[in-house]
């Protein structure tokens, strides 16, 4: 089968500067390969790769993209011009994966592939526009629902698929929760919508007790071109992190899938608070942490219902309460206070983790790639 697949304009692949659907892609093209498809994956150049290359496999092509906007219109714009440039690049194939606004629009040319829109992003509309596209597809059950909300004349198009767990890199199994320091971790966007400050504000009050020996680090960037919330918002969360002392560190961005891993197998609780209701599709970085043994704490929003369930395989505060600061340190005592606990949870955590392999997570979509041709074939008898 051929396989193309469409990255957006703002992030390169290999993903060297981060993303969950570029990190994801980038997985099953491998995957895809492996099992003997042919893969093309265009993305945004970079001038550190070829415009043009084969590496392990898969065929890559790059396109000029741009940095991302702070102005939603403008991204709305620049993802325009890099869809038209994508489109006179498309080879013939079986498959067309996109995760551009714009290019389900303007293909027109069938052999390209049957259109598969990835809607990585919350549906703001956009998806009453893709009557063309075969399949429109979501990362959790939450957002497909959303897309057939938005479009139900088009339900039976709707497909949920997740994204599959980062691959491994240590040879060697995760330590026990209890041969760790006593570490809580976030990584990803050092944003207000991810609820850096709720975490920061949670932490330093309870630092002020009997948790004054755990530490909170924070991982990310706060560099708007990178998806950051800036330099004032970095300096909102120093201020609030003064009260714990040397409690809080702010590490930065780290891009290096090595030196990630180990961030994650260092630290017992990683806590993804997460505000964006329609910002957050799936939430890698937990089910991540979730594959290294962390015991994982996150907002009850619902894109995570698809594989963390309140105190079975994580913890769960209610980021729309009264007091969702209060909310978020009550459940970080539940998860501090039992040790045993606290293990166990990580370890059903660890084994749900296992259902969301890359080997999996590309049967599900080899099997629903081969469908759509095979009733492509069936049509045009």
């Amino acid at each position: 089968m051929k396989i193309t697949i469409v990255l957006g304009a703002f992030l390169p692949v290999p993903p060297v500067m981060g993303g969950a659907i570029e990190k994801s892609w980038f997985a099953l093209a491998q995957e895809f390969v492996s099992r003997n498809h042919d893969v093309t994956i265009i993305s945004r150049a970079l001038p550190q790769f070829a415009r043009h290359e084969i590496v392990d496999g898969v065929r890559h092509t790059r396109v000029r993209g741009f940095d991302t906007p702070r102005s939603l219109l403008w991204l709305k714009i620049l993802d325009l011009f890099y869809s038209l440039r994508v489109r006179r690049m498309l080879p013939a194939a079986d498959i067309l994966v996109t995760n551009t606004s714009w290019l389900p629009l303007l293909v027109r040319d069938s052999s390209r592939g049957k259109i598969y829109v990835h809607v990585g992003r919350y549906p703001k509309g956009q998806m009453r526009l893709y009557g063309r596209a075969a399949r429109l597809q979501a990362p959790s059950s939450e957002v497909a629902d959303a897309i057939k909300g938005e479009r139900p004349s088009s339900a039976k198009k709707v497909i949920a698929i997740p994204y599959p767990r980062p691959q491994v890199i240590s040879a060697e199994a995760p330590l026990p929760l209890e041969a760790r320091a006593k570490i809580v971790l976030y990584v990803g966007r050092v944003h207000r919508e991810k609820g850096v400050h709720f975490l920061v504000e949670a932490f330093a009050r309870l630092r002020g007790g009997e948790f004054a020996d755990w530490k909170l680090m924070i991982v990310g960037s706060t560099n708007p071109r990178e998806g950051g919330g800036g330099e004032g918002y970095l300096r909102q969360l120093q201020q609030s992190a003064v009260v714990a002392r040397d409690g809080v560190v702010f590490r930065g961005p780290i891009f290096d899938a090595a030196v990630l891993e180990e961030e994650f197998r260092d630290a017992r609780i990683f806590a993804y608070p997460s505000l964006a209701a329609h910002g957050e599709t799936f939430g890698l970085a937990p089910l991540e942490a979730m594959t290294h043994g962390c015991a994982v704490l996150v907002s009850d929003l619902g894109c995570f219902r698809d594989f963390i369930s309140p105190n079975e395989t994580g913890f769960v505060f209610e980021a729309d309460a009264l007091d969702p600061v209060g909310s978020l340190v009550v459940a970080f005592r539940d998860a501090m206070s039992d040790p045993i606990r606290l293990e166990r949870i990580a370890r059903t955590g660890q084994l749900k983790s296992e259902e969301f392999s890359r080997a999996r997570i590309a049967d599900k979509f080899l099997i629903d790639f081969e469908k759509l041709t095979l009733d492509a074939e069936r049509t045009s008898r």
